[in-house]
C-alpha cells in the first residue's frame, strides 16, 4: 500500500529521515516498523510565521519497497548518417533539441558563436579584470547559453507548455543533484552546470551529432520553398532540411538578419531596470525572522516582490540568493548587470533584477524605429550606464534610499561585483517611466518587507536583458515562421521561453515539429 501524506518539520528534523518516518507512521495511526520507504516527493520552506517550517510531501510504502528510479546518461541511437538538421545556439533550447532529434534518429548540427564552457572562462575573466567584452564568447554567448554562468534556476511558471519532469530528469541523467526533483524552487549552480552542459555535448558528439565552436551565422540561405542552409563568418555553408533558430535573447545580429532576408518580426513588451544587491543576512533576517544567523540546515534566503505603480509592474526578476552580480554585456559600449550563484549559495550578498514593465507606448521616440523599437531603447540605456560607469566594465551604482530619495550617494557599500562600482546619480539618467516608478516601487517593497528599504542596499544599472524585446513569429501548429518553410524560432530568442527550464521544454517541442515535418 502506498499512501501521501504531507509533513510540516522544522529545519533539523525535515533531514533526519527517521523523524520523517516517526512522524508519517503517527499521522496513518500504524507503527514506524510497517513503512518500508518514505519517498520524498516535494519540499517547500514556509516561513510565514515565527518558526520556520519545511513542508515535505511524502509517499509512504507500506508493507511494500520503493522502485528505485536509475539515473544515468542515456544510450543514444547512432545518427552519423541520419537526416542533417541544423540548430543555431548551445543554449538550454538548442541542446535539448539536438537531444530530442537524436532520439528520434536525426543528426543534429550545431553552431555556436562562441565557446565551449572550458575556454570560455578565459573571456569571462577577461571581461572581469582587464573590462574587455568579447562579443562572441562571454556571460550571454557560448556553450549552454547564458545560463550557464547563472544561478540555475529552473522554477518555470509555463509547466503545460512541454514536459517539466523530462526536463528535469534529463538533468539528472547528466549530472544534476536529484534535489531539482522534489525542491519548490530547484537550482543546479553555475559551478556544476558546466560540467552538465559538458555531458550532454559528448553525449550528442558520440552519437554522431556535430558541434560547431566560433561559427557564428551571418546569412540565412533561403529560396522560394523555404531555408535550405546557414553561412558561417568565414563563408563556411552548412545545409540543411531545416533550421532550429536557438540564438537567445541578445543575439541582435540574428533579429537583424531575419529582417533583412524579408520576414516579419514582432515588437513585444519586456522589463528593465536595476540590479540590487543587499547583505545577505539582513534577507536572512527579514525572510527567517532569525536574527543575525539563520539555521544551518535553512538556505539562503531568496524574496520575490511585486507591485503596481502608474499601470505597470514593478517586481523582482532572478533573485539570485548568497550570490553575485556579474558583467552581461555582449559588446564594447555598454553596461549590462546580471546574476548568478553557486550550488552553496553561500556568498554574502543577496542580489536580484528589480525591474519595470515596458510596453510599447513607453518607447517614445524609439517607437520611429518599428520593429526594432524595444530593442534600441535597451541599447540606448546599455550605452548610457556605460558613460556613466566611466567608459569601463565598472558599474554605475547608488545606494537604494539615496535613490529613492534623489540624492547622490557619497559612498558606496560593498559589493559582489568584480569589475568594481562608481557612484552615480542614477535617478537623474534612468528614463523617467522606469526611474519613478523603481522610486515608488522599492518604498512600497519596504512596508511589505520590514528593513528591505534601507541604505545597506545598492542598485547597479543596467538590468536589460530579461527578456528579448522582439519575437519571430511562427505558425501554431507547424511552428514555423509563417513566411519561411523549414525555419523554425526556438526558445527565448524567438521570444517563447524565460528561463532554463522553458526554453529547454521549447526546444524539445520544436525539435518534435521538426521530425514530424521531415518524416512526412
Amino acid at each position: 500500500m502506498v499512501r501521501e501524506i504531507d509533513l510540516a518539520l522544522g529545519p533539523n528534523d525535515a533531514f533526519d529521515a527517521e523523524k520523517r518516518i516517526r512522524e508519517a507512521a503517527q499521522q496513518l495511526g500504524v507503527e514506524p516498523d510497517q513503512i518500508n520507504d518514505l519517498v520524498v516527493l516535494r519540499r517547500s520552506i514556509d516561513a510565514r510565521k515565527k518558526d520556520v517550517l519545511y513542508r515535505i510531501k511524502c509517499a509512504a510504502y507500506i508493507d511494500q519497497i520503493a522502485e528505485q528510479p536509475h539515473f544515468r546518461i542515456p544510450e543514444f541511437p547512432s545518427v552519423q548518417d541520419g537526416k542533417r538538421i541544423i540548430i543555431v545556439g548551445t543554449g538550454p533550447a538548442g541542446l535539448f533539441a539536438a537531444l530530442k532529434l537524436i532520439e528520434n534518429g536525426i543528426k543534429p548540427i550545431l553552431l555556436e558563436r562562441g565557446k565551449d564552457v572550458s575556454t570560455r572562462r578565459k573571456d569571462l575573466h577577461k571581461l572581469h579584470i582587464e573590462h574587455l567584452v568579447n562579443p562572441d564568447s562571454n556571460y550571454c554567448f557560448g556553450e549552454g547559453g547564458a545560463g550557464t554562468y547563472s544561478d540555475g534556476k529552473l522554477y518555470t511558471r509555463s509547466k503545460k507548455r512541454g514536459d517539466l519532469q523530462a526536463v528535469l530528469n534529463t538533468l539528472v541523467n547528466f549530472g544534476s543533484s536529484e534535489d531539482i526533483l522534489i525542491d519548490a524552487h530547484p537550482h543546479i549552480g553555475t559551478n556544476k552546470l558546466p560540467k552538465i552542459i559538458s555531458r550532454m555535448r559528448e553525449s550528442i558528439l558520440e552519437a554522431g551529432g556535430e558541434v560547431h565552436f566560433d561559427t557564428r551565422v551571418v546569412d540565412l540561405g533561403i529560396d522560394s520553398s523555404g531555408i535550405r542552409s546557414v553561412t558561417d563568418q568565414l563563408g563556411n555553408v552548412f545545409e540543411s532540411e531545416a533550421v532550429i533558430l536557438a540564438t537567445g535573447h541578445s543575439a541582435r545580429d540574428i533579429f537583424e538578419l531575419v529582417y533583412a532576408k524579408g520576414l516579419s518580426l514582432e515588437a513585444k513588451a519586456f522589463a528593465m531596470g536595476v540590479r540590487i544587491e543587499h547583505p545577505q543576512p539582513l534577507i536572512d533576517s527579514i525572510q527567517y525572522h532569525c536574527g543575525t544567523r539563520r539555521d544551518k540546515n535553512l538556505p539562503a534566503a531568496a524574496y520575490s516582490v511585486v507591485q503596481q505603480v502608474n499601470e505597470r509592474g514593478v517586481f523582482s526578476f532572478c533573485m539570485c540568493p548568497g550570490g553575485f552580480i556579474v558583467p552581461a554585456a555582449t559588446a564594447p559600449g555598454e553596461i549590462v548587470v546580471n546574476g548568478m550563484s553557486t550550488s552553496t549559495r553561500d556568498s554574502r550578498y543577496a542580489n536580484s533584477g528589480m525591474v519595470v514593465a515596458i510596453n510599447l507606448e513607453d518607447l517614445g521616440f524609439y517607437k520611429s524605429h518599428g520593429v526594432f523599437a524595444g530593442l534600441e531603447y535597451q541599447k540606448a540605456l546599455e550605452k548610457t550606464a556605460w558613460e556613466m560607469g566611466g567608459k569601463t566594465q565598472t558599474a554605475p551604482a547608488q545606494r537604494m534610499v539615496d535613490f529613492a530619495n534623489g540624492r547622490v550617494s557619497a559612498q558606496l557599500n560593498d559589493c559582489s561585483y568584480i569589475p568594481g562600482i562608481t557612484s552615480s546619480p542614477m535617478h537623474e539618467w534612468l528614463p523617467k517611466p522606469i526611474r519613478s516608478r523603481l522610486q515608488q516601487g522599492l518604498m512600497a517593497f519596504g512596508k511589505k518587507m520590514r528593513g528591505y528599504y534601507t541604505n545597506e542596499a545598492q542598485i547597479l544599472g543596467v538590468e536589460s536583458r530579461t527578456s528579448s524585446p522582439i519575437k519571430i513569429p511562427r505558425n501554431n501548429d507547424s511552428l514555423e515562421h509563417p513566411e519561411c518553410n523549414g525555419l523554425f524560432p526556438c526558445g527565448e530568442g524567438g521570444g517563447y521561453a524565460g528561463g532554463i527550464v522553458s526554453a529547454a521544454m521549447d526546444g524539445e517541442r520544436v525539435a518534435m515539429a521538426v521530425v514530424a515535418k521531415i518524416k512526412k
